[in-house]
C-alpha cells in the first residue's frame, strides 16, 4: 500500500485512511489527488462512522529526518542552499498538510456536517498535495529531493491534540497555522524574487492564493459549527486556542490577506502577543502608536 497511488475503496473513510497509512510522499500526494477526483466524480460512500482504527500519527518515509523544532537548524534564505533548505522546509508542510485534510475528513466523517464539508476538504488535499508535488519538483530541479534536510516534528501535534474536538481542530488548524502562511509567505516570495529565483516566487504566489481560500473553508465551517451550537465565536475561538495551541500567536499579521479568507481580525489581535508580552499587548501598542486607535475590519 505504501507505494500505491491509485485505490479503489467504496467508503471515504477507508480512502482517506489509505492517504494517512501511505509512507512514500510523492506517492501520498498522487493518491491524494485520485481520492479526491473520486469523491468529486461521486465513486465514494461517505460513512457515517470512523473506523475504530484510525491511527494517531499518519506514516512517513524514512527521511526527512524528524526532529523536535529545538534541535532544528536555522535557515537563512542568502545562497542556493538556503533557497533548497526554505523549499524543503515547505514541502514537508506541504505534506503534513495532505494528511491534515484528509484526517479532517475522515477523522469528522461522523460528525452532524454536510456533505460539502467533505467536498472542501477533499479541495483542500487535493490543492495541498498539487502544492508538495510543486515544491517536490522544484527541489529536483535544484538538485535536491524532499528528505535531504532534518524537519519539524511538530507539525502532526496540532491533529494529534485536537482528535477528539472539530471546533479546536478547525480553530487551530486552518485559522491559526494555516493563517500564519498568510502571514509570512509574501516576505518569502520578495526573497526568492530578489534572489533572482523568479520560478520559486511564482510558485509561492500560487501556493499563497490557495492557502486563502483554505483559511475561509475552515473559518466557514468553524462559525458554522458555532451557530449550530449556539457558541459565541470570537470567545469559542480563543477559549479553543488557548486550550489546545502550543505556541503564541504573534505578530505582525497580514490582516487584508487574512480578511479576504474572512478570518475576523477580532478574533487574532486580542490574542496577539510580543515577545514577553501578555495577550492584546501588540493591539494596544499599534493603537497608540497610530494615535487614533487601529482601525479593523468588520467582522
Amino acid at each position: 500500500m505504501a507505494n500505491s497511488t491509485s485505490v479503489s475503496p467504496a467508503s471515504l473513510a477507508q480512502a482517506c485512511l489509505a492517504v494517512l497509512l501511505t509512507a512514500n510522499a510523492r506517492a501520498k500526494a498522487h493518491m491524494a489527488r485520485d481520492i479526491a477526483s473520486q469523491w468529486r466524480q461521486g465513486k465514494l460512500t461517505r460513512d457515517r462512522q470512523t473506523p475504530d482504527d484510525w491511527p494517531a500519527r499518519p506514516n512517513r518515509p524514512d527521511q526527512p529526518q524528524l526532529l523536535p523544532p529545538r534541535d532544528m537548524p536555522r535557515r537563512k534564505m542568502s545562497g542556493p542552499k538556503g533557497r533548497i533548505a526554505q523549499l524543503h522546509a515547505l514541502a514537508h508542510i506541504e505534506l503534513n498538510a495532505i494528511d491534515l485534510a484528509f484526517d479532517m475528513a475522515g477523522r469528522f466523517i461522523a460528525a452532524d456536517m454536510p456533505d460539502n464539508f467533505i467536498d472542501d476538504w477533499m479541495r483542500v488535499g487535493a490543492d495541498e498535495a498539487r502544492h508538495f508535488l510543486m515544491l517536490s519538483d522544484r527541489l529536483a530541479e535544484l538538485g535536491a529531493a524532499y528528505g535531504d534536510l532534518p524537519a519539524h516534528d511538530g507539525l502532526w501535534q496540532a491533529a494529534y491534540d485536537t482528535r477528539q474536538d472539530l471546533l479546536a481542530r478547525l480553530a487551530v488548524v486552518p485559522m491559526v497555522l494555516e493563517a500564519r502562511g498568510l502571514d509570512v509567505t509574501p516576505a518569502m516570495m520578495a526573497k526568492f524574487a530578489a534572489a533572482g529565483d523568479d520560478k520559486s516566487a511564482n510558485m509561492l504566489n500560487i501556493i499563497y492564493e490557495d492557502e486563502k481560500s483554505h483559511v475561509a473553508i475552515g473559518t466557514k465551517w468553524f462559525l458554522h459549527l458555532c451557530h449550530l451550537r449556539k457558541l459565541d465565536p470570537k470567545n469559542c475561538f480563543g477559549e479553543k486556542v488557548q486550550a489546545n495551541f502550543q505556541g503564541r500567536l504573534k505578530p505582525p499579521f497580514n490582516v487584508e490577506a487574512r480578511t479576504q479568507a474572512g478570518l475576523p481580525a477580532p478574533f487574532y489581535l486580542d490574542l496577539a502577543v510580543d515577545q514577553g508580552g501578555e495577550p492584546g499587548l501588540w493591539l494596544k501598542k499599534r493603537s497608540k502608536e497610530q494615535g487614533e486607535g487601529l482601525v479593523l475590519p468588520k467582522d
